[in-house]
């Protein structure tokens, strides 16, 4: 039940002509408390509660738990969850033996762009997509959580 995952930021959209899968995601959090969060989320027509814990101290691993639940269930529980949610299309692509989950953010965070990828240990090696920027694993500003209460659209975006 721990994750192991890097996050990156994306340069361009060159990763969506590489993309064997494309998913429509809406997602919201009943509690989005820095030591545990409870995220109920809407994966194309499947519904899913997770559970996630704190980070570790580079951020890479933490707890998470996962339940598949219907649509209609996510549905109702959305309607509980806090202000501010997510929307996004997720793209996978593959590199080298690894899946990116490139994920194409919406609304209130439009014009952000983040690539996951899930690891079996933290030192791992990885191949780099050319389309991948800047390393984020452990800024929690890009965590979907914060995310939905403090959106991209209002960051300090000078240059």
């Amino acid at each position: 039940m721990i994750e192991i995952e890097r996050k990156f930021l994306v340069t361009s959209e060159a990763f969506k002509e590489h993309a064997f899968k494309k998913t429509r995601i809406v997602q919201g959090f009943l509690n989005t408390h820095p030591e545990r969060t409870v995220r109920v989320r809407i994966k194309g027509t499947e519904g899913f509660i997770t559970v996630k814990g704190i980070g570790n101290e580079s951020g890479a691993s933490r707890f998470e738990w996962e339940k598949q639940i219907t649509e209609e269930e996510a549905e109702s529980l959305l309607e509980l969850c806090e202000p501010g949610s997510i929307e996004k299309i997720r793209y996978e692509v593959k590199a080298g033996k690894h899946i990116f989950e490139i994920d194409e953010f919406f609304g209130n965070n439009r014009g952000l762009i983040v690539a996951e990828v899930e690891l079996h240990e933290e030192q791992e090696t990885v191949t780099i997509p050319n389309w991948i920027g800047k390393e984020v694993t452990g800024e929690t500003k890009y965590y979907n959580s914060q995310l939905s209460k403090h959106p991209f659209k209002t960051w300090n975006h000078e240059k």
